[in-house]
């Protein structure tokens, strides 16, 4: 079942990269692991999965001593983070992708043993519910992390709200893509921006459209039939 969703995503993804004339291997697939248990998880790496994301600071340490025979996972937090879990997390992840405060980058500058490549999280939509910041702040937010030099922002990362049509989730995802060029734009060592973590399983594929480069999928991965 699982090896089957994969071969689909994998197909999904090199369709909607032809599209756009975009290399597939320019798209990391994240692996969203965060509704199976660990021996779930495990069968994924098996299959050549490298990328596994946990939105809760608990269930990823669990899976990563779960999984630590294998050395080539990268392991991503996607959900936000409390500062007074940072201490417990910072220093265990490869990704951060939900960076959306000056308090949060100032924690984890206080707590990172070396430099963590972040995604600051832009609310796009302006949907009161979501956390990140608004895209007309985000050119001050970036100037404001300039001194932290454990925060390396790689990258931006939007969700589109799940009722949302498709014409708005394109909206979307083409606002940060343009967003993101105006950060790298800016050629800050400490910000080089060229990375988009959007899209999910019901949008990833338009993500890539658009210009992702990480999409984050869980369910598709999962379902049965």
């Amino acid at each position: 079942m699982i090896a089957g969703n994969l071969h689909r995503i994998e197909q999904e993804i090199q369709e909607s990269c032809a599209l756009v004339s975009r290399n597939p291997q320019d798209i990391t697939m994240v692996a969203v692991t965060k509704s199976v248990d660990s021996i779930t998880a495990n069968e994924l790496v098996e299959l050549g999965v490298t990328d596994l994301a946990e939105n809760r600071v608990d269930k990823l340490l669990e899976k990563k001593q779960d999984l630590s025979h294998h050395q080539q996972i990268k392991w991503h937090l996607i959900g936000n983070l409390q500062r007074r879990k940072v201490k417990l997390i910072i220093n265990e992840i490869d990704y951060f992708h939900a960076l959306d405060s000056l308090r949060l980058a100032q924690e984890i500058q206080k707590r990172a043993e070396h430099p963590i490549d972040c995604f600051v999280e832009v609310n796009v939509s302006g949907e009161e519910s979501k956390q990140g910041i608004k895209p007309k702040e985000l050119r001050s937010f970036i100037k404001e992390l300039e001194d932290l030099d454990k925060i390396k922002v790689i990258g931006l990362m939007t969700m589109a709200p799940y009722e949302a049509s498709q014409e708005d989730v394109r909206k979307i995802f083409s606002t940060l893509k343009q967003l993101q060029e105006s950060v790298k734009e800016q050629n800050l060592q400490y910000a080089p921006c060229t990375e988009l973590s959007m899209g999910m399983s019901q949008d990833f594929k338009t993500a890539i459209e658009e210009g992702a480069t990480f999409v984050r999928i869980g369910t598709a991965l999962f379902k049965k039939g």
